[in-house]
């Protein structure tokens, strides 16, 4: 196992370490100790930074390779992108939290075991070649974020937000996994290097379009597009730092990952396009509307990254485009991936800072309600510097970083209506107008988080909280991220080279062996469309901000039930558990005959239909032995005392009557010169015999009620379905044989290697001697539950005869 493998794995082993970490270190909070482990693995990341300029780094540990599953690494410039991220970002957000979280007043353990589980589930999705090792660690983030979303377990919210995040982002796995195992089945393998390598030669597959849908299903829940965005808004009552990790940088850009990874291969469909590309600006539109409608802060932020996702999610569609060109003078698309890289970057940066804005505020105020909130620039500037240079980012207002991408991508919407391929020439002029709309509405939604905020009156009669600056470490992983904000927006050639580059490339492998190209970012391209855009969304949005409070009215109009996606979705789980109970309640009567029934109905239902689909009815009666006298007299007391048990009235004649016909079996075993079954026969029959006359002595009689036979009842059917079945099965199988006998096996070899002349015991005792193991440690196990209940029964009767 490599070192890169020991870096994804790293966080997991820690989690298993912190809660007997927690026990030892009382007098310390539990974060310094964790802070290292991201720490340390961002640094490890950086150092890939030279490699991947050239190529990927590759590194495998043999999993299941008999099926194809191996646990496959590699680190080229798009997956180091995320790690970085994953790392960098992890390791101010374990910062933030020593100072968030209360010592003594949270489960710190558990907090830091889910966090870093979490890390290690994002580190093997971005990092993982193995689609079904990939689907491992895609669930894993699922089950991870569902703990941290319900941290707070004792309320109600929280457990609801988690239980809607878990339902509908492991559906879109499930989805994602179909289309893996349709990839795999068109490809015959589950690399993700050898699928994008045969992408021409399955390109017109059956199954090629399934695969693209299911596998976009899977994207499209995990990063919140519209429809499934419903369950982020909830999502935010997780604690603060895990919304600035999970919601800003990490588990909603995975979907935008598969998104990016499966473009070389689905990018030759315009379905891809389309679909990329128009779910992606109706995210935008619908989040950017919906944030301007809310009043907490870290609802707005919500929104606010469901829009984001969405701007990204648009870019990766349009790119799509630049795979059907072959020169790269003529590749004018291949700028929308460089947008929608450099823009989720900017995103994690503005966003991270202000998720753990929000949080300061909440923290030191007590509130996050802007209604209450307003005037705190004066008491806490140095948070409200953090606010200002997030806010102005995410508006899009230069000299941020926030700008750059956001120009870069309004001149990929309007360079798109000039694409003549799919009938984009005739609907794409809708992209630019959709997204300059939704534009306007970011700006207007960034403005109301700083200046409601910050500006205006302070109203400390509204504030559970005297507000007051916050601590430097609370401030310190803020100021990093904005700092980073308006270093990039200076100077966005920084990581334009180094990181970008080999992320676009990793996207479009067309670009890998173009010598020139280069990524170069800079602010002034002269008065451009899209600083004509820009402009325009400016003067709008200050006029929208400006009038706020008179068309909010508007947007707050209540949309019918049947039209709102959330209470669809609530609906939908409240009818799915009130049937699940009702049939529950119906089908489990708390009565054992019926669940026997069941049971013997579906043994019926599946041997039979077993039978009849393999084509096993087969009778040969050529080769049974002759009938005798003696076998005639033995079945004829066997069917007596069958008809004895039925109509017995006394549990204890039933009992006797049952071990009498287990005697006259072991019968025919010896006739068929079988002595160890006949001798096992007995021995069972006899403790069989002996335990029922011990427990049913003290029960009591049957009733005296004489119930009225009927011949047509469910009891009678079963038992003639039963008795149907078990012959056919048994005269078939005399008759059926699908794979050669292992008897021979068994004959030529026990003598041999395990120096036995007894067949049966050699078998139970060698070749099978794990069965024999097991079944004697349920026996133990057994055993000491049955002395466990008698002592505890014999201790409590001793103590009721003392006290008495």
């Amino acid at each position: 196992m490599s070192l890169l493998h020991l870096a994804i794995l790293l966080p997991f082993f820690a989690a298993l370490l912190i809660p007997l970490i927690y026990t030892w270190t009382k007098k310390i909070h539990t974060g310094w100790l964790v802070l290292p482990i991201p720490v340390i693995l961002f640094i490890y990341f950086l150092s890939y930074i030279p490699k991947t300029a050239y190529e990927a780094t590759t590194a495998s540990f043999n999993w299941i390779p008999r099926y194809g599953i191996n646990f496959t690494v590699v680190v080229d410039g798009l997956s180091l992108l995320f790690a970085l991220l994953i790392t960098g970002i992890g390791s101010l957000v374990v910062f933030y939290s020593i100072f968030y979280l209360g010592k003594n007043k949270e489960r710190l353990n558990n907090f830091y075991a889910f966090l870093m589980v979490f890390m290690t589930a994002m580190l093997g999705v971005v990092l993982s070649d193995n689609l079904i090792v990939l689907y491992l660690f895609w669930e894993l983030t699922s089950i991870s974020s569902f703990l941290l979303i319900g941290y707070w377990y004792h309320r109600e919210r929280s457990r609801y937000g988690a239980r809607k995040a878990m339902t509908i982002t492991v559906f879109g796995g499930l989805m994602m996994l179909g289309g893996f195992i349709l990839l795999h089945i068109m490809t015959d393998s589950y690399s993700l290097r050898e699928i994008l390598a045969a992408g021409p030669a399955i390109s017109n597959h059956a199954f090629f379009i399934p695969a693209m849908i299911l596998i976009l299903l899977g994207a499209f829940t995990k990063s919140a597009q519209v429809p499934f965005h419903i369950w982020l808004p909830d999502a935010m009552e997780a604690p603060t730092p895990v919304s600035a990790y999970l919601h800003s940088a990490t588990m909603v850009k995975a979907g935008l990952y598969i998104v990016a990874r499966f473009t070389p291969l689905f990018a030759v469909s315009g379905v891809w396009f389309t679909v990329v590309s128009v779910v992606g600006i109706i995210t935008l539109l619908w989040g950017s509307i919906n944030a301007t409608k809310k009043n907490d802060l870290k609802a707005i932020l919500a929104y606010s990254t469901i829009s984001q996702l969405g701007l990204i999610m648009t870019l990766l569609g349009i790119g799509a485009a630049s795979l059907h060109f072959d020169s790269l003078s003529n590749n004018l698309y291949a700028a929308a991936v460089v947008a929608a890289v450099f823009h989720l970057f900017n995103h994690a940066t503005f966003k991270g800072s202000l998720f753990m804005m929000v949080g300061i505020v909440d923290h030191e105020t007590g509130t996050r309600d802007i209604r209450r909130l307003g005037g705190l620039m004066r008491i806490m500037p140095v948070t409200a510097t953090i606010a200002f240079i997030g806010t102005f980012a995410m508006a899009g207002i230069p000299p941020f970083n926030g700008f750059l991408s956001k120009e870069m991508f309004f001149e990929s919407l309007v360079e798109i209506t000039h694409l003549n391929l799919w009938n984009v020439e005739t609907w794409g002029i809708l992209l630019p107008v959709i997204a300059w709309v939704a534009s306007v509405f970011t700006f207007v939604y960034s403005m109301i988080i700083f200046f409601k905020t910050f500006t205006g009156k302070i109203k400390p009669y509204l504030l559970p909280k005297k507000p007051h600056e916050a601590s430097l470490g609370l401030i310190l992983p803020p100021a990093i991220l904005a700092a980073l904000v308006v270093i990039i927006g200076f100077f966005p050639n920084l990581i334009a080279a180094p990181i970008l580059e080999p992320a676009v490339k990793a996207i479009l492998p067309t670009l890998s062996g173009a010598d020139d190209f280069s990524i170069h970012i800079g602010f002034w391209h002269g008065f451009t469309p899209a600083l004509l855009m820009t402009i325009g969304v400016v003067i709008v949005g200050i006029f929208l901000y400006k009038t706020h409070r008179f068309w909010k009215p508007f947007l707050t109009v209540k949309i019918p039930k049947w039209l709102r996606i959330g209470k669809a979705y609530d609906n939908s789980m409240f009818y799915m558990e009130q049937g699940a109970y009702r049939l529950t309640m119906y089908v489990m009567t708390g009565w054992l005959r019926t669940y026997l029934n069941y049971m013997l109905f579906s043994f019926i239902v599946l041997v039979l239909g077993t039978l009849v689909i393999t084509d096993s009815l087969n009778f040969d009666f050529s080769n049974l032995t002759q009938v005798t006298v003696v076998d005639g007299v033995l079945a004829a007391v066997i069917l007596v005392t069958l008809i004895g048990i039925v109509f017995s009235k006394s549990r204890i004649t039933s009992i006797i009557l049952l071990g009498a016909m287990g005697y006259t079996i072991s019968i025919f075993f010896v006739i068929a010169s079988a002595p160890d079954l006949a001798l096992t026969q007995l021995v069972i029959e006899t403790i069989s015999v002996v335990l029922y006359l011990l427990v049913f002595y003290h029960l009591p009689q049957f009733s005296n009620i004489e119930e009225k036979p009927k011949f047509l009842s469910v009891k009678t059917l079963l038992s003639i379905g039963v008795g149907i079945t078990i012959t056919l099965l048994a005269l078939s199988a005399y008759d059926t044989t699908f794979y050669e006998s292992i008897s021979q096996y068994y004959i030529d070899n026990v003598y041999k290697e395990a120096a036995g002349k007894n067949i049966v015991n050699v078998i139970l005792v060698d070749f099978r001697g794990f069965d024999t193991l097991f079944e004697t440690a349920v026996l133990a196990i057994a055993s000491i539950g049955i002395f466990a209940m008698i002592k505890l029964r014999l201790t409590k009767r001793r103590r009721k005869h003392e006290n008495e």
